[in-house]
């Protein structure tokens, strides 16, 4: 907490020991020590008494309403994290590093290139012209 070192507290003690002689010394100390437990003590009890106020004003679920509004505005916006992934990879991305060919590769099925021929065909309209013929009755 205070980033005492070993050398400080043996000053520290030395000097104790001299302003205060080494009759009174373990009754300071003990002293000292009941002090400080005590102001721990009321820290936490502080703390606690802040956390059990934040509690029951509804301050907590405040703040969680306010993370979730957080994760809202993150997900109204997805471009931007979009943005933020591509940037991602570019800064992981090492020019010297060479990546594998990502070429696309049509592999070609004679089941499917036939089922999809016969699809267009029967979707295509007849290319000659039904003409109604006159009744032979009626001429």
């Amino acid at each position: 907490m205070f980033d005492i070192g070993w050398s400080e507290l043996l000053l520290i003690g030395i000097v104790a020991l001299i302003v205060v002689g080494p009759k009174d010394l373990p009754v300071m100390f003990r002293t000292l020590g009941r002090l400080t437990a005590k102001a721990k003590a009321m820290g936490r009890e502080f703390s606690r008494a802040m956390e059990d106020a934040a509690r029951d004003s509804g301050l907590d679920s405040a703040a969680r309403g306010l993370n979730d509004l957080k994760d809202v505005a993150t997900s109204k916006n997805p471009g931007m994290a979009a943005l933020e992934r591509a940037t991602e990879r570019f800064e992981k991305w090492d020019p010297k590093i060479p990546t594998p060919a990502k070429a696309a590769t049509f592999v070609q099925d004679p089941d499917l290139t036939a089922a999809l021929d016969a699809a267009e065909l029967a979707e295509e309209p007849d290319p000659t012209p039904k003409s109604a013929t006159p009744a032979k009755g009626n001429a």
